[in-house]
């Protein structure tokens, strides 16, 4: 096996353990169906508790009240922790509820970021990178004044002081926003530096516009549907534009309803934009897949400047752009270990591929397209969008 091949077997492998090390998260693994799971928790609605408790209890499983957030139930189900895709199919079953409306219910999904994968496609860690040349003086009022917020696993405490020309005033830092990034000593965790890495593509796309981080994944690049309903109500500033680069997959390709619910108290004037997901399938990624959002597919581009659909990227009838997801950006100083590979030494750039990055470059475009046609978020999308052709079948329309 080549190294390139070996380094994403590995990489696969690493985020399989970072599941079973969570403890509480399991891995649906049914093939063409796969999605990370809270083990022992059931998700439904305030007008369904009660009926679908009662189910339960007719059925021999056990349950209690946990607590709710968003408008969702938690159940809990202490001995049935691994058995949630099976209660929640019994559930949605109409010959369980004869005479009466299905209720709704789900399992409590694991959103993870998309610079890597859980299942699929085998992606790759990212790889030293050459330092960024200075920013375009000429550029540096596109997006000023426009602030977005970054869904991600924070951004480095030292990022402002590590890149001073690409990020020293671009956000206020705060210890709870702050990526821990590490494993262990300067060792990074799988997905640790994400989050930074983010912001130095949206500051590529647009160097005047700032950042509200809010911490929805860990280091290793996972959370929940509760971590993200939490950071997306926690923004300090009045966002115009919000940058979602993660997602997950869901038991029977149904949407997300807290993600979906909390997107939807969102002011009517704010965009959303979402990666596509990074397992190279049709399969609809969520919150990307919500009417809406906007859903961001990669490209690849080859070192002669040639583009193509990246093999990794999902795509489908519900994507409506695409971009370069194959970057250098701002990093952190430390050091990659994958076993049986030789460690990689970073300082603080870094060159990565995936969904994760083809989304802050159209959110920054759409960001700057505000200042630069004095538009609303809403109309510099639609600009920056709209009356174009697809770039390739299922991967919406290139923004460059």
């Amino acid at each position: 096996m080549s190294e390139p091949s070996n380094r994403s077997a590995l990489y696969q492998e690493a985020f399989q353990q970072a599941i079973l090390d969570h403890k509480s998260y399991r891995l649906h693994a049914e093939r063409g169906r796969e999605f990370v799971f809270v083990a022992g928790e059931l998700l439904t609605i305030r007008e369904d508790a009660d009926r679908v408790s009662r189910k339960l209890v007719q059925n021999n499983i056990g349950n209690e009240r946990g607590k709710d957030f968003d408008g969702m139930v938690r159940l809990v189900l202490p001995r049935n922790s691994d058995d949630i895709p099976d209660i929640v199919r019994l559930l949605r079953d109409p010959r369980q509820w004869p005479g009466e409306r299905t209720p709704f219910v789900q399992p409590h999904h694991v959103l993870f970021g998309h610079g890597g994968n859980m299942h699929g496609h085998p992606g790759q860690p990212p790889h030293v990178g050459t330092p960024l040349a200075d920013p375009d003086k000429s550029t540096s009022e596109h997006g000023k004044g426009v602030v977005v917020g970054i869904l991600d696993t924070g951004i480095s405490r030292t990022a402002g002081s590590d890149h001073p020309l690409w990020l020293a005033d671009a956000f206020i830092p705060k210890p709870e926003e702050v990526d821990a990034a590490y494993a262990h000593d300067d060792v990074f965790a799988l997905e640790g530096g994400h989050g930074t890495f983010v912001a130095g593509v949206m500051r590529q796309a647009a160097p005047g516009v700032r950042f509200d981080p809010e911490k929805a994944l860990d280091p290793t690049g996972l959370g929940t549907e509760e971590d993200f309903v939490r950071a997306l109500s926690s923004f300090d500033e009045k966002v115009r534009i919000v940058n979602i680069s993660m997602g997950c997959f869901t038991q029977d390709d149904t949407a997300s309803e807290p993600i979906r619910r909390a997107l939807a108290t969102l002011p009517d004037d704010v965009v959303v934009v979402a990666s596509a997901g990074n397992q190279g399938t049709t399969r609809p990624s969520w919150p990307a897949a919500l009417y809406g959002v906007v859903a961001v597919a990669a490209v690849a581009e080859e070192r002669d400047g040639s583009r193509a659909p990246a093999c990794y990227s999902n795509h489908g009838h519900w994507v409506d752009a695409c971009a370069v997801g194959n970057r250098t950006s701002t990093f952190l100083k430390g050091r990659w270990e994958l076993p049986g590979l030789p460690a990689d030494v970073y300082d603080r750039f870094a060159y990565w591929l995936g969904t994760s990055f083809a989304a802050p470059h159209v959110a920054g475009r759409i960001a700057a397209t505000m200042t630069e046609h004095g538009l609303s978020a809403i109309d510099a999308r639609d600009k920056l969008l709209s009356g174009r052709p697809e770039f390739f079948p299922g991967y919406g329309v290139l923004v460059e």
